[in-house]
């Protein structure tokens, strides 16, 4: 078993039974809940925690971090699930999405919500959109085996997790916190482009965002019909919806949708 960081935060209102495990997306750690969502979901009685995946964050494995697979975050995931007092609402974002929809081809859950999630389908069409929009970048991370490059500017991080009209300020505080990611995930991730999704053994909600910089609203609703539900899609919003000013409309999305569900 890894040693993995996870932030928790009791109820501030009447406990729910079922608790929230949230899981981040690429170059990302547990940090990426703790402003808004934690909080803000603690306040509307929810026992929430953030896992870390490991070498991320404060979890142990970042030595190991460029080989770490999928089927890695997959045990991740059920390791820290296993140890709450019930099955989880699990809430993921992006790679950390993709993550999920695979857990949940293997597990059970309360149910599942993909944030801004990586398709099913795989990463071909990012890939050949960020081959064309930004090939010397490209290039640089296949040179370097490395997924940084994508983010490793402030101007990139804005191109590709915000908006243009997201302040400086927000920007800049991911910004100094992201870090590497596998590049073996990459890798699995485009070859999952020639493969079909299995049926889930949870209900899924599917939330996207308009102005997201990595992935396409049509994407989004992809997702959703494999999933066999519909996406709601986000309007003036980038990649990172926990972190964008907007954040509270996709908490009172996923709120209402878990409301409709007794969870």
């Amino acid at each position: 078993m890894m040693r993995l960081e996870v932030i928790s935060r009791a109820p501030t209102t009447v406990p729910r039974s079922t608790p929230i495990l949230f899981v981040h997306g690429a170059w990302h750690g547990a940090w990426a809940w703790e402003d808004h969502y934690l909080p803000y979901f603690a306040d509307h009685g929810y026992h929430v925690h953030a896992l870390s995946l490991r070498g991320h964050g404060n979890s142990e494995g970042r030595a190991g971090l460029r080989w770490y697979s999928i089927s890695d975050y997959v045990a991740d995931i059920k390791q820290v699930a296993d140890t709450l007092p019930a099955p989880p609402i699990i809430i993921a974002h992006s790679m950390g999405g993709y993550t999920l929809f695979k857990y949940l081809e293997q597990y059970s859950a309360a149910a599942g919500v993909l944030v801004a999630a990586l398709p099913t389908v795989g990463a071909l069409g990012m890939v050949l959109r960020l081959l064309s929009k930004n090939p010397v970048v490209f290039v640089k991370m296949l040179a370097q085996l490395k997924l940084y490059p994508l983010v490793g500017t402030p101007e990139l991080a804005r191109r590709h997790l915000y908006t243009p009209a997201t302040a400086d300020a927000i920007v800049q505080r991911t910004y100094e916190r992201l870090q590497d990611e596998s590049f073996r995930v990459f890798i699995e991730i485009a070859l999952q482009s020639f493969t079909a999704p299995k049926p889930l053994r949870a209900p899924v909600m599917v939330i996207g965002a308009e102005n997201d910089g990595f992935f396409t609203p049509d994407e989004q609703r992809a997702i959703a019909r494999a999933a066999n539900t519909t996406a709601i899609i986000v309007p003036d919003t980038g990649h990172n919806m926990m972190c964008e000013a907007s954040w509270q409309t996709s908490a009172d999305h996923i709120l209402a949708w878990l409301a409709e569900r007794g969870l």
